[in-house]
């Protein structure tokens, strides 16, 4: 597998320090809100990595941390009048919800930074004995940038034009304006642990340095998060660790794109602001996930209200297609008919490019891109009554339901039963478009007895009503099937 390095600037074979084993740390949410777009994202991104790799028989320790402790949470949680622990835990659990909806996977460890200050004061003692960080009067602490020669590999910023533009402000005991806290003062009604230096708390960078190497050995094979991450957090959890330990911090840096609203960075001050929870309020979650996987993780993601449409669309495609083979393997008749051997030749190609496509750099749109090819190759199948009815179009219908369903749980999608997802998602559109499924159903109804009674004028009046309903009706042998317009 080939991954995009970001500390190499380019795609590299991924071979993991340990054969067969890798571990991978990324940087999780600072409980103080709930989680927008952006979180689903990074979240989705690095649950199909995690599961990719499990799918290739690796032995994957997967870290995410929990930053519980940081100035936005102590201000959310004197707006509100509430402790600042109490306010992580409410969005650490708000979190879960929607992970869960979303289909991301638990990771292996998920450390808490309160939970770690221990070990986060004894990398501070080791990098000022090392004299790479030095206690100011107030309590203070703050790492050297200066001492540590590869500042800026990761993000390619050099430290002269850093330094340009960097001022101490008034009040603060820093060395170098360039030098980041390590550890911070107590300040009046703020949570804080007793330290060498006095009472205190971890700066944001410390927290990910402590709880990796606390739970696997450096390097890490994997270090992820969001492209805004890079600088200045991923690179001062490089200085800080690779300062103290002389090793490497991590060997593959994987960084996820933006998403984009009207191809504008979503920010709050903007008003172009989603959290995951409204948008699961229109759409069902696995549209949303199938949505986040449409495009490169490591381009920009342009989200709108219309390209979840889009991807709903494309969703109820593969759905649909599932259910016709589902229905077609349901028969219990099949011939021993010659079947073209190209349609399988054709089948074994789509799999090969799957995994071409995941191998390289986890293309997760060309990776969909296959998983279409193999609905047109079921759809012809179908079409073709004597295909569909021979043995080979039986065998090639269940290759493509077990390929579907493996491409499934690496992607996270495509895993429910068809026929049910379908009328979740029918049922979900019609309440975008201010349907009443139990409405429509009781006019399905009136309208099978008015058939049954031979009304057909009757029948075609509650017809007319449905479709100024803007529902569509369908009569099949088993009976009448309705969507939405």
């Amino acid at each position: 597998m080939r991954l995009y390095n970001t500390l190499a600037r380019q795609k590299q074979e991924f071979t993991p320090v340990n054969e067969g084993k890798v571990n991978m740390y990324v940087c999780g949410i600072t409980a103080y809100d709930y989680c927008h777009i952006g979180h689903a994202r990074s979240s989705v991104v690095f649950d199909v990595l995690y599961r990719y790799l499990r799918h290739k028989g690796l032995d994957v320790t997967f870290i995410r941390n929990f930053t519980d402790i940081d100035d936005k949470i102590i201000k959310r949680a004197n707006e509100v009048g509430k402790d600042a622990g109490d306010i992580a835990e409410k969005f650490i659990k708000e979190f879960y919800v929607d992970m869960d909806n979303l289909a991301v996977l638990r990771p292996d460890v998920e450390p808490k930074c309160t939970e770690h200050i221990g070990e986060m004061i004894e990398l501070t003692q080791h990098l000022i004995d090392k004299d790479h960080a030095y206690a100011t009067p107030s309590g203070d602490v703050y790492f050297k940038v200066r001492s540590f020669e590869g500042y800026g590999k990761l993000s390619g910023r050099n430290i002269d034009e850093l330094d340009s533009g960097a001022r101490i402000a008034p009040g603060e005991e820093k060395q170098d304006p360039l030098d980041f806290a390590l550890w911070k003062a107590a300040k009046p009604g703020e949570p804080s642990w007793t330290s060498p230096w006095g009472e205190g708390r971890p700066g944001w960078h410390l927290e990910c340095s402590a709880m990796s190497e606390k739970y696997v050995s450096l390097p890490l094979d994997i270090h992820g998060g969001g492209q805004d991450l890079s600088f200045p957090h991923h690179e001062n959890e490089i200085a800080q660790s690779e300062a103290a330990t002389d090793k490497p911090f991590a060997n593959y840096w994987v960084h996820n794109g933006f998403v984009q609203i009207n191809s504008e960075k979503m920010s709050k001050s903007l008003g172009n602001f989603f959290t995951i929870r409204d948008i699961l309020d229109k759409f069902l979650p696995e549209t949303l996930r199938y949505f986040l996987l449409t495009m490169h993780y490591r381009s920009p993601l342009d989200f709108s209200f219309d390209a979840l449409e889009e991807a709903e669309k494309g969703i109820k495609r593969v759905y649909s297609a599932l259910a016709q083979v589902d229905v077609e393997l349901s028969k219990s008749k099949w011939k021993k008919s010659p079947f073209p051997e190209e349609l399988v030749t054709e089948l074994d190609e789509i799999e090969k490019h799957w995994n071409e496509a995941m191998e390289d750099d986890m293309n997760t749109a060309g990776a969909l891109g296959h998983v279409f090819s193999a609905i047109r190759l079921a759809g012809r199948i179908c079409e073709d009554k004597n295909l569909r009815k021979s043995e080979g179009g039986r065998d090639l219908f269940n290759r493509i339901k077990e390929d579907i369903k493996v491409w499934g749980s690496v992607l996270g999608i495509f895993e429910r039963v068809p026929a049910e997802f379908l009328t979740e998602l029918r049922d979900n559109r019609a309440s975008r478009a201010g349907i009443d499924p139990a409405k429509v159903q009781e006019l399905l109804d009136a309208r099978k007895e008015a058939r049954a009674n031979k009304d057909f004028e009757k029948s075609d009046a509650i017809r007319d009503e449905l479709v100024e309903m803007k529902v569509e009706v369908k009569d099949t042998p088993q009976g009448a099937t309705w969507d939405v317009l």
